[in-house]
């Protein structure tokens, strides 16, 4: 820059001054990025190109200061050389004024000046600079000038020169702590790339011992995998021989006398085929003490839990299924290794449940003695005209009770279309204190006796099985309930014994027929024995009603007269209202007729209620000769019977109810004409 090239040719320039520096009073300024440069967009009306530049000697203090700053631009600047024709003032003659009365450095500042400034307008020449009476070159020479914040050297005193060198001291100082530190720096820096060399070697070392290691291990596997089960059958933890002894039996217990037996099972077998293995003779003893401690624990924990059985007031079904199904495995084990012990075992548990559901049974029995029973005796019979009201109490001693109809089934088959499945509790009976007919207690006790008998044959065939055969198992259950099974055919005798109630009885019958259809359909067929002996005594029981119906009926057509009245009188006091007798047989035959809608033609009941209704129509037939020569009131009178038995059974259903709606409905119409 022309500044320094100024400085550099002065004859006397500061002894103290840099060679490379220049500076100047002026404050610098960062508010102009061109200086004294002038674009065109600041001075539109110069016309001057943005590469073009015009040096002002008119401008402010700033400007110059701005000026001087710019000046120092390197050699390499990017401004171009323009050459134009210039018709203005002498720059020479301006930049002498400028610069004083020194010719030394014209030259070269008319070079500078020619090479950068291209043209100067007038209003340039009008501005004017202040430097304090100073010429451009006094005023950088000046001492008191600064250039970027950086003082010119002066002389200094002792102060200064003491107060900087304490400062240039801890300097030092601070210079040696920062060496001191990255001294220790490299020196950890050395140890640690010692320990990772340290820290490689040995990684190397582990390497190679786990790929030893690991060749060992895939050694020891295949060694095992092939020895593993020989060693297995030759050896026995001690873990299985501690809790075999001692342990507690639950579920683990039994898990461990499955492995016991299973290797006892597989020793027998290996025995012969290795008589040289001196491990296989050694661990047969072994063996056989632990199976002989099993057996002795299996014994002690079934007979433990068969006294409990004995225990008042205790539910079986909560040990069956807590005591004795979690530990099914246990009797089959007992049964393989020591059959006769088993079989005592089975034998102990049958008399036990054998006393217990006779016992349970007996109790509900005496409990269902106690509900009051309407008592129906031969005279509540179709043919006997002076009808008893009689209640009873299911022992012999009778007393009076409520009315009841021996004919009518009313609300009695709701017991056949009922949801509930429990049978009514002891004490529910001993507490009752209202009158039943005798299907209320027939149907509690057998219902108990049937889901009883399910549970104990579905617990027979889950416990003994398959230790023992299907036919054993039965042959058991037999056992167990004989006695139970003799007191149902007891009380049902009891209930049958004296009763004339043709509903009654069945009614028993048609829930005797539930009960099988039930254990059919529950797979238990050990109880069919006993159903069908009810059924045994039922059946006739029914035949024996149904005769007394006909014989009655047939000693009221006896007992009519042979020959009408004659008397005008007799014949005033006959009516063609339909007898007492038709109104129970209507309401008798609904009721068989409702209880049998799924009746086979083979029953028994067909054949006695078809005797039945022919003993009816006889005496009606001849009830109606009283009539005499009448016949129009004799067919009315027979008209208005067979109609109301048609209106009685007109609600009923079933093969054998629609072919007694078609026979009376035949009756009916063979004597509408007449009536």
């Amino acid at each position: 820059m022309w500044l320094d090239r100024l400085a550099g040719q002065s004859t006397s320039p500061a002894p103290s001054q840099p060679g490379s520096r220049s500076y100047s009073p002026a404050p610098r300024r960062t508010t102009s990025g061109l200086g004294p440069y002038i674009t065109s967009q600041q001075r539109p009306g110069l016309g001057i190109t943005p590469r073009s530049s015009s040096l002002s000697l008119a401008s402010s203090e700033s400007s110059a200061s701005s000026f001087l700053a710019s000046s120092k631009r390197a050699n390499g600047s990017t401004l171009k050389e323009s050459r134009t024709i210039y018709s203005g003032p002498d720059p020479i003659e301006i930049l002498s004024t400028v610069l004083g009365d020194d010719k030394q450095h014209e030259g070269s500042a008319t070079k500078a000046a020619a090479e950068s400034v291209s043209s100067i307008s007038a209003e340039d020449l009008q501005l004017e600079f202040d430097f304090g009476g100073l010429s451009i070159r006094e005023l950088a020479l000046s001492e008191e000038s600064a250039v970027d914040g950086v003082g010119v050297y002066r002389p200094q005193a002792a102060e200064e020169y003491d107060r900087d060198k304490a400062k240039f001291e801890d300097l030092h100082r601070s210079i040696q702590a920062c060496d001191e530190v990255l001294g220790s720096v490299e020196v950890n820096l050395d140890n640690f790339r010692n320990d990772l060399a340290t820290v490689s070697a040995d990684i190397e070392t582990l390497q190679a011992r786990s790929t030893a290691l690991n060749v060992r291990l895939e050694n020891r596997k295949s060694v095992e995998k092939g020895l593993g089960p020989v060693v297995e059958e030759i050896s026995v933890s001690p873990t299985v021989v501690s809790k075999v002894a001692d342990g507690h039996i639950d579920e683990s217990w039994v898990k461990v006398v499955a492995e016991i037996d299973k290797r006892a099972s597989s020793h027998k077998k290996n025995a012969s085929n290795a008589q040289g293995s001196k491990g296989l003779q050694d661990l047969g003893p072994l063996l056989e003490k632990l199976v002989l401690k099993a057996i002795e624990r299996i014994r002690d924990f079934f007979v433990s839990q068969i006294k409990a059985l004995r225990s008042p007031h205790i539910n079986a079904q909560i040990i069956q299924q807590q005591n004795f199904l979690k530990f099914r495995d246990l009797y089959s084990f007992l049964h393989k290794h020591h059959s006769a012990l088993a079989d005592e075992i089975c034998q102990a548990y049958l008399n036990t449940m054998r006393w217990y559901y006779a016992n349970q049974f007996a109790r509900y029995e005496n409990a269902l003695r106690k509900i009051k029973l309407h008592s129906l005796d031969k005279t509540d019979v179709l043919g006997n005209e002076d009808m008893s009201r009689k209640g009873t109490v299911l022992s012999s001693s009778k007393i009076a009770g409520p009315p009841h109809d021996a004919f009518n089934l009313g609300r009695r088959i709701d017991l056949l279309r009922t949801n509930n499945t429990s049978a009514l509790s002891s004490y529910l009976a001993e507490e009752d204190q209202s009158t039943h007919y005798l299907e209320v207690p027939f149907r509690n006790f057998n219902l108990a006796l049937i889901d009883n008998a399910t549970a104990e044959y579905t617990f027979l065939a889950s416990f003994f099985s398959p230790a023992l055969s299907y036919s054993a198992i039965s042959r058991h259950f037999t056992y167990i309930f004989d006695p139970t099974f003799q007191l149902g055919h007891t009380l049902t005798k009891t209930l049958i014994a004296d009763t004339y109630d043709a509903i009654g009885v069945l009614l028993a019958v048609r829930l005797n027929q539930h009960f099988q259809f039930e254990l059919q359909r529950r797979k238990v067929p050990a109880a069919d024995g006993y159903l069908n002996g009810t059924a045994m005594l039922l059946w006739p029981r029914l035949q024996f009603i149904m005769n007394a119906h006909c014989e009655s009926v047939r000693a009221l057509t006896s007992a009519l007269p042979t020959r009408p009245p004659t008397s005008k009188a007799e014949q005033g006091k006959l009516s063609a209202a339909p007898h007492v007798c038709t109104q129970r047989f209507g309401q008798l035959l609904h009721g068989i007729l409702a209880l049998s809608t799924e009746a086979g033609d083979d029953e028994p009941v067909v054949t006695s209620l078809g005797r039945l209704r022919s003993e009816v129509e006889a005496f009606l037939t001849r009830y109606s000769t009283a009539f005499g020569n009448d016949r129009r009131k004799r067919e009315r009178f027979l008209y208005n019977n067979y109609s109301l038995i048609l209106t009685i059974i007109s609600d009923t259903h079933g093969k054998l109810a629609v072919e007694e709606q078609e026979h009376f409905e035949g009756l009916k119409t063979a004597f509408q004409e007449a009536a």
